[in-house]
């Protein structure tokens, strides 16, 4: 049985959105010892050579104005100027009529920007880069945006997030065709991991505040932010403030949009993010430094905002001078 993928490349493509999960297919015909299992396709605009946003030219397999055909997964590359470029209508067009002729469809990274434009994600929960998915929610209402998400399947739609997700999501579809051992042994040919942990919001920036509110909340906000270790109870702010518990918590709530304590903790989780990018301090000095009063307060806080432990976020992220 032949499982054809088809990945659709719109001009200055993300070279990695389409070679990468292209790559674990390609893994997987050779775990298996065949070369057709999965028959790969790139599917341009033209025939001309498909400019990547890298300048490397991808020449396509086929293009729009070619019939689909019947395929087992249609899968949209991302782009970094997707979310802004003008709407390719016929591209959209051959979209929506080679997703529905599909077994399963999706996209990599923002490619979910151009799959949403369809239609067929409509009502589905999805995932996309962190930097854009909040815009994507906004712009598409009927979808259920996922953005911590390195992979999403609903149904028969299959999205994945950043760039080397769609990597991600390519194993978690060949663990679905042939099976956990042959998943598993392509993840350890190609070097990547079988289950990654955590989410991919542990890669943004999701967790820096910027200041809001009034004056007095601003100028509380900066304090906070200078001094996680400090005393930041409710009490405690409310008092900085010059205003009632209370009247201080409704406030705030209402102009920042989170409660106190929810704000303390964002802020807390960063600064600690930062300490453990620089591997200077032991996770309990940074626990410390952070405002806990040990590390399982900060290790709860820490999984809670970023899916992932202190310690396997510092293994993550410490530069290759401390490995």
């Amino acid at each position: 049985m032949i499982k054809t993928i088809i990945l659709l490349a719109c001009p200055g493509v993300q070279m990695l959105d389409v070679s990468g999960p292209l790559d674990v297919f390609a893994e997987a015909n050779r775990q298996i010892g065949r070369t057709d299992f999965y028959r790969l396709r790139v599917i341009g605009a033209s025939s001309r050579a498909i400019v990547s946003s890298s300048g490397v030219r991808i020449v396509p397999d086929g293009t729009i104005r070619d019939e689909p055909g019947p395929a087992d997964i249609v899968l949209v590359a991302g782009a970094p100027g997707i979310v802004d470029a003008p709407i390719h209508v016929s591209m959209l067009r051959w979209l929506h009529r080679a997703a529905l002729s599909a077994r399963r469809y999706g996209s990599v990274c923002n490619g979910a920007w151009m799959l949403a434009a369809t239609g067929l994600l409509d009502g589905r929960r999805v995932t996309t880069h962190w930097n854009i998915a909040a815009r994507l929610q906004q712009t598409f209402p009927q979808l259920v945006v996922e953005p911590d998400s390195f992979y999403v399947r609903d149904g028969p739609v299959c999205t994945s997030a950043g760039v080397t997700a769609g990597m991600d999501l390519a194993l978690a579809l060949v663990e679905e065709d042939l099976g956990r051992e042959v998943a598993k042994d392509v993840a350890d040919q190609l070097v990547m991991f079988f289950k990654r942990p955590g989410g991919q919001l542990q890669f943004s920036r999701h967790g820096e505040t910027e200041l809001s509110g009034s004056l007095i909340l601003q100028e509380l906000q900066r304090w906070v932010t200078a001094h996680p270790e400090a005393d930041h109870s409710v009490v405690a702010l409310a008092a900085r403030a010059g205003l009632s518990t209370r009247h201080f918590a409704r406030v705030f709530h209402q102009e920042i949009g989170m409660t106190p304590a929810e704000f303390v903790e964002v802020v807390r989780v960063e600064s600690a993010r930062r300490m453990l990018q620089q591997g200077l301090d032991p996770p309990k000095r940074v626990a410390s430094l952070c405002g806990y009063t040990d590390v399982n307060g900060l290790r709860r806080a820490f999984v809670r905002r970023m899916g992932v432990t202190p310690a396997n976020y510092r293994k993550l992220h410490q530069s290759h001078d401390d490995r």
